[in-house]
């Protein structure tokens, strides 16, 4: 089996994935470059039909063309938006798209998601992109253009509008990190707000340090 230990490592964040709420049945998917011009994905269906249940032979591996050259699942039809991901970020190793509880507050009411975590601080900006429908040619352009406008080191992460999340970052196990990092901060904003609106919290200006960019 072609990639059978990088395979197997891809079940087991998919499953802490479904599991711990950072995406739904209503989809999700990772991909992970372990060559120059080949991946390997999770199948279509790898929240609605398994659950994040997957086995090492479910995960595909595909060359940039979209051809499957091992594995018994199917394509996403979200596989052009990893592409343009990794295209878009020439150091990238890992995308993962998911749609978390919590931080889809924000991406389907079109908010930015501001820091109120230090974990999460390091990342930067994290927008909601326009609305482009899922799977669509405009979506993965969308997506394209954004992280190629930022320019940042990685990771990058950005919010999809009524859609999810994308995060790019060097490996699949630093990205998930990253998705982890974001959905805490997520859930601290939407109860923020209900403190503020009682008013026991009043939010406060953010102050500049370098944080942290390895670990």
């Amino acid at each position: 089996m072609m990639f059978f230990e990088e395979r197997k490592d891809l079940c087991v964040v998919a499953k802490m994935m479904f599991d711990r709420f950072n995406t739904n049945a209503a989809g999700g998917n990772i991909s992970v470059k372990v060559d120059k011009e080949l991946f390997i994905m999770t199948p279509t269906l790898m929240s609605q039909a398994k659950f994040g249940r997957l086995e090492p032979e479910e995960i595909i591996v595909i060359n940039r063309n979209g051809e499957v050259l091992e594995g018994e699942g199917k394509v996403t039809r979200e596989f052009n938006m990893h592409v343009a991901a990794f295209d878009s970020c020439p150091d990238a190793g890992a995308v993962v798209h998911a749609h978390p509880k919590e931080s889809m507050v924000f991406a389907s009411l079109g908010l930015p998601l501001p820091h109120l975590t230090e974990a999460s601080r390091k990342l930067g900006e994290i927008k909601t992109l326009p609305f482009a429908p899922a799977t669509s040619p405009e979506l993965a352009q969308t997506v394209s253009d954004y992280l190629t406008d930022r320019e940042d080191d990685l990771p990058i992460a950005t919010l999809l509008r009524e859609h999810g999340i994308l995060v790019v970052d060097k490996t699949l196990r630093k990205a998930y990190d990253v998705l982890e990092r974001i959905e805490y901060n997520a859930y601290v904003n939407i109860n923020a707000k209900i403190f503020e609106a009682l008013g026991v919290y009043k939010p406060e200006e953010e102050t500049k340090y370098s944080y942290n960019l390895e670990e």
